[in-house]
């Protein structure tokens, strides 16, 4: 008996682990927009999975960040105004740019082929057709850099203030233009790395953020509605 209740233990963890990454995707690509309701039961049945680690899994975004339990609506996905928008891209400038710092000085010619790589899907990518890709491609090239870094409490910590709710958004806003700022920021980040320049890879990725900051913060500040639950 005890050995049928350790295994169902190891079964509810698993599942709760594959619902919170699902959960979390759904968040991070816009399926799952701010303001967004979790409902226990909805989310329960449509992964095919009972209601516990459902549960399981939306402590766990808790934790991360990336939902807020609200009295008498229970969980949704977090919301962010402006300011903290504001907050959230200063410290991410500040720990992404040392990550790129880093990366100049580790960083290997296949390593720098994989974002080149990296720059040349995502300038392929439209915003009105393939925004989920984009979103996929852009947290590739920075988690790849962040990898390069060399540190995994740094890589955690920068991607914990990446992986938050609404840096989607600032695709959804995106016109080809702004778009192609962004693939300049990446070029011109992956030509200091392959330089090795620490100094001018720190310099562009910080500038990168926030270009970023400013357009989204902006959006927000004029469109505050856009950001009301549902």
């Amino acid at each position: 008996m005890t050995r049928i209740l350790r295994e169902g233990d190891a079964l509810v963890r698993n599942a709760s682990v594959a619902a919170t990454e699902l959960i979390r995707e759904a968040i991070l690509d816009g399926r799952l927009e701010p303001g967004t309701r979790l409902k226990e039961e909805d989310l329960a049945r449509e992964l095919g999975i009972s209601r516990t680690p459902v549960r399981e899994a939306l402590l766990m975004l808790l934790a991360e960040g990336l939902v807020v339990a609200t009295p008498n609506r229970g969980a949704m996905v977090r919301v962010h105004d402006a300011e903290d928008l504001d907050d959230l891209y200063q410290l991410r400038a500040l720990l992404e740019g040392h990550a790129t710092r880093r990366a100049a000085t580790r960083i290997s010619e296949p390593e720098v082929e994989v974002l080149r790589e990296s720059c040349e899907r995502f300038d392929s990518l439209s915003p009105e057709e393939d925004l989920r890709e984009l979103v996929r491609e852009n947290l590739l090239f920075h988690n790849t850099i962040l990898d390069v870094s060399g540190s995994a409490r740094l890589a955690a910590m920068v991607r914990k203030v990446i992986e938050l709710p609404l840096v989607y958004k600032s695709y959804i806003w995106y016109s080809p233009d702004q778009k192609r700022i962004s693939v300049h920021y990446h070029r011109q980040i992956v030509n200091a790395l392959a330089m090795r320049d620490a100094e001018r890879a720190e310099l562009v990725m910080k500038e990168h953020v926030f270009e970023a900051r400013d357009l989204l913060v902006s959006h927000v500040r004029a469109h505050p509605l856009a950001l009301e639950g549902s």
